[in-house]
């Protein structure tokens, strides 16, 4: 399987568009357990990179490819889950410090893990927005509800 099946295989159970009349609703719980898949494969990619390394170390192989291969999927899974968080906390009316990448509230002046300025949020569309985006560039219209 390709990395863009992996990507859409994964991102599939990231989205639920629902309500006709009052727009593009999410449902957090079932982003959630897409993170939660996402962190999973990511767990597995780790162990086989590992492995891979391991097996490089104590053998005369070389495994090149494969670590490359194997970062690069890592590296697309990690950008999934930070969409898929991303998601999680502008439905829960949280946003993101741009220097640690804590979450704090929506109204929150500064960070209270780093205490960062954060930005105020200028469109209150945006969430509405990306999720456009996303289910667009990932699902044909006869796979949302």
């Amino acid at each position: 399987m390709g990395i863009f099946e992996d990507v859409l295989l994964n991102a599939r159970s990231a989205v639920d568009a629902v309500g006709k009349t009052a727009g593009k609703v999410i449902d957090v719980s079932k982003l959630k357990l897409a993170a939660a898949d996402i962190k999973s494969e990511l767990s597995h990619k780790y162990q086989i990179l590992g492995r891979v390394v391991y097996e490089e170390n104590t053998t005369e192989k070389d495994y090149t490819k494969n670590k490359s291969e194997l970062i690069e999927k890592i590296t697309d899974l990690k950008s999934q889950l930070e969409s898929v968080n991303d998601m999680i906390a502008k439905a829960g009316n949280k946003k993101k410090c741009p220097s640690c990448g804590s979450y704090n509230s929506k109204n929150a002046g500064f960070c209270s893990k780093c205490g960062e300025k954060l930005l105020a949020d200028d469109d209150e569309n945006e969430f509405t927005d990306d999720m456009k985006d996303f289910t667009e560039d990932n699902f044909e219209d006869d796979e949302l509800l």
